[in-house]
């Protein structure tokens, strides 16, 4: 009896059952229960207390939402984040495959070069932000180069060049990731489809487009969702680069602008709807992406 009992709990591979189950907690405790209970704060007139304390938290509906809509900066923040993903996840995908083809083949100072391009990833974000804004404040050294060229204001205090810049930032730190991605993907594709391509009289890029896009493709639609997924979250880079959102709120990210309301007005119900707004819009484009980029993979 015992042993159908934990047969039923366990299924037919208890083993794997035992292996999956460590992560189910972690992501019902990390994830799961956080967004809960972000849902409900946002449904509710929700506020920080003493700890202990038993106060009435009443149920106000979608006025938190209305709230939340109704808000400039709010809605600022949705269309910057909107032109940070159309520049980050373009360049994301164009130059991590690229790049990983070309360090997928035999040149010299291969291992150098990957490593190179791996290390912005792993290194701080402070230091490394420390490094952008030497190179883009109004007397740093692409100004210095670019001499009459030079945008006035400057970078990232510029409100038209202030996201594609962070854009740029996040694109140059994580590129080493989504390059390990592509190089994993390329070990899977054959080496008798660029024979057979070379055979047909196809040069390298025609054997690039015709044999290594199609081929990596399952990486693609992976690169692009994470690429989205994380653009979605922006918070660190324009909290370091533009002093919090700036100029005038035109790098501000919804995570971003939710840490303001909830933690530092103390709004968590209004920082809470922006949270499930965001969700909502990064399901919503993923499910797309996956649509589009992913229908070939099937």
């Amino acid at each position: 009896m015992i042993r159908r009992r934990l047969g039923a709990v366990l299924g037919k591979q208890p083993i794997g059952t035992a292996f999956v189950t460590p992560y189910v907690v972690f992501l019902a405790v990390i994830f799961a229960y956080p967004l809960g209970f972000a849902v409900y704060m946002s449904f509710h007139d929700y506020f920080f207390t003493a700890p202990g304390a038993i106060v009435d938290r009443p149920w106000v509906g979608f006025a938190n939402y209305a709230t939340v809509l109704s808000d400039p900066a709010v809605r600022r923040s949705f269309v910057n984040v909107g032109i940070f993903l159309v520049i980050n996840v373009p360049l994301t995908v164009v130059l991590s495959l690229v790049l990983a083809y070309a360090l997928n083949s035999a040149i010299r100072w291969r291992t150098f070069f990957r490593v190179s391009y791996y290390v912005p990833y792993v290194a701080a974000s402070v230091a490394v932000v420390g490094v952008w804004l030497f190179l883009f404040n109004s007397n740093g050294l692409v100004n210095s180069v670019l001499g009459p060229l030079a945008p006035d204001p400057s970078w990232l205090v510029n409100s038209k060049l202030a996201m594609p810049t962070v854009a740029l930032y996040v694109t140059w730190k994580q590129l080493g990731f989504f390059i390990l991605l592509y190089l994993a993907a390329l070990q899977n594709v054959s080496k008798d489809l660029y024979e057979a391509a070379s055979m047909d009289g196809a040069g390298r890029l025609k054997s690039f487009w015709n044999v290594t896009v199609p081929g990596v493709r399952p990486a693609t639609t992976l690169v692009v969702l994470l690429a989205t997924v994380t653009g979605a979250n922006l918070f660190t880079e324009p909290y370091l680069l533009t002093g919090g959102g700036g100029p005038d709120g035109h790098s501000a990210s919804p995570v971003l602008i939710m840490y303001q309301k909830g933690i530092e007005q103390g709004n968590p119900d209004v920082g809470s709807a922006i949270g499930v707004l965001l969700v909502i819009g990064v399901l919503l484009l993923a499910l797309a992406e996956r649509r589009f980029v992913g229908r070939e993979d099937r």
